[in-house]
Parts: structure tokens; C-alpha cells; sequence
């Protein structure tokens, strides 16, 4: 098992350009779809939590979800596994990026490659919408954070908190959907 999870972390590692939103879709393909180590509502709270807590998205995620398959020590591999690549292919590049950053294929290539990224994030935020956003309280939650956050630039960690009180106060305030 520890293997296992090192493995899919280093694959999804190796597979995420732009950063941890980035890594959604592929977290759900081989977390949700293919292993079935969580659902797509866990990897939803798992990104949620993930963004209030200190560190990158992309690390903590995969550490809720090896903790959560393989204990204290599949944390800690997931973890490993999921940096991995990235140590491996900064160590690479750092000595030469510099000499090749400034070539135009070069940049051309990396704005290629965010503009994939942001068609995958969308992908992924669809899905989550599927699996989230169930009931008209969901649609307004969202809707106010979305809101929100476009026209300030008000802290993530706030936004999560202040959803998950409303979310606890509907359910126990039994508000009718």
C-alpha cells in the first residue's frame, strides 16, 4: 500500500503544471476514479482544507489522503511521493532554465501549457460542482463567495470558514431545501 501511494503521488507530481489547483483533475482521476481512496465530496473538503492550512494545496491534499489510507506513514509517503518529481526536475533545470527561459518557443510552450491548465482546472471545478453544490443553500453559498471574491480580496481561509458556519447552520437550523 505505502508503495502504492508513493507511486500515484509521484505520478500525479510528475503530471501537474501550474501549481496545486492544477493537480485536481489529475487527483480525481487516480484518487477518486481509479484507487478509490475518496470520493470526489473528500477531495473536495481535502482541497478546502488544504487551502486554510499553512503550505501548498497540492502537499497537504496528498497528505490528508495517504494519512487517511495508509496512516501516519502513508501521510508522510504520499507526501514524499507527490514532491518527488518536482525536486527531481528543479535539480535538473535550475542550472539551464535560465539559459533557455528567454527563447520564444520556450515561452510560447509555457503559455500553451497554462492555458491547457486552465481548461483542466475548469474541468475539474464542473465535477466538483456536481458533487457539491446540491441544493439552492449550495447555490447561494456559492454564489456569495463567488461574488465576494471578485470584488475583494478578502483571505480564502475566510471564505471556507464563513461556508462551512453557514453550511452548519442550515443543516442544524433544519432550513428546508
Amino acid at each position: 500500500m505505502l508503495l502504492k501511494l508513493f507511486l500515484t503521488f509521484a505520478k500525479v507530481g510528475a503530471m501537474t503544471f501550474g501549481g496545486g489547483y492544477a493537480m485536481l483533475p489529475i487527483l480525481q482521476r487516480e484518487v477518486v476514479e481509479k484507487q478509490k481512496w475518496a470520493t470526489d465530496e473528500e477531495l473536495a473538503d481535502y482541497f478546502a482544507i488544504g487551502q486554510c492550512t499553512p503550505g501548498v494545496i497540492a502537499v497537504n491534499t496528498a497528505t490528508f489522503i495517504g494519512q487517511k489510507n495508509g496512516g501516519i506513514i502513508g501521510g508522510i509517503v504520499s507526501t514524499l511521493g507527490v514532491v518527488f518529481p518536482s525536486i527531481v526536475i528543479i535539480s535538473a533545470l535550475a542550472g539551464v532554465i535560465t539559459v533557455f527561459a528567454d527563447l520564444a518557443w520556450v515561452k510560447n510552450a509555457f503559455a500553451g501549457v497554462r492555458v491547457c491548465v486552465c481548461v483542466l482546472i475548469f474541468n475539474s471545478v464542473l465535477k466538483l460542482w456536481k458533487s457539491s453544490v446540491k441544493d439552492i443553500w449550495g447555490i447561494l453559498i456559492f454564489a456569495a463567495v463567488l461574488i465576494v471574491s471578485l470584488i475583494t480580496s478578502v483571505s480564502p481561509v475566510i471564505f471556507v470558514l464563513v461556508s462551512a458556519l453557514a453550511g452548519i447552520l442550515i443543516k442544524n437550523l433544519g432550513v428546508r431545501k
